[in-house]
């Protein structure tokens, strides 16, 4: 009896840590686009963690896959107007237009861009995603612009940077 019962405790253990994950991350991808003047981006979350951002305040879980497409659009754009500020200068906040999203296994990839009203040569980005739910997030950017690419690390404590090229 001690064996099967120990037998179903690892199994199921092992079947917990495929759904779980130990560290807490995103990927933003950047790329900007000087002919049509915008920053066009991918960000990838994992699934359950961008669910739980989302769900805050509201009435019941969000799901992005149950919950009303409408209502996952207009949460997610909240929260990365909230959470993502793009600027050309000092306290500018470039608007966002969310695209859409695609799920990949645990993770979902989130589509949106940026229009600026000149050409640029750098931007200043305010990262929070994340942050407020998990203390150890991590939020990675990778910009290519200018035939140049980059990378950054945003975390608590090192919310903003800038980016140039």
């Amino acid at each position: 009896m001690f064996r099967k019962l120990l037998l179903f405790s690892l199994l199921l253990l092992a079947s917990l840590t495929v759904w779980a994950h130990t560290y807490h991350a995103s990927i933003l991808d950047v790329r900007y686009n000087p002919a049509k003047q915008q920053l066009e981006v991918a960000l990838k979350v994992f699934t359950d963690d961008f669910e739980e951002a989302l769900s805050v305040g509201q009435p019941t879980p969000i799901s992005l896959d149950q919950t009303p497409k409408p209502l996952v659009q207009q949460l997610t754009t909240a929260l990365l107007r909230k959470s993502l500020a793009f600027g050309a200068r000092p306290g500018e906040a470039l608007p966002l237009q969310f695209l859409g999203l695609q799920k990949e296994r645990d993770a979902h990839w989130l589509y949106f861009t940026l229009k600026t009203a000149r050409p640029l040569t750098g931007f200043t980005l305010r990262n929070t995603l994340l942050l407020d739910q998990f203390p150890d997030q991590m939020n990675i950017v990778n910009l290519e612009a200018g035939g140049k690419k980059q990378s950054q690390l945003f975390r608590d404590g090192e919310e903003t940077q800038k980016f140039n090229w």
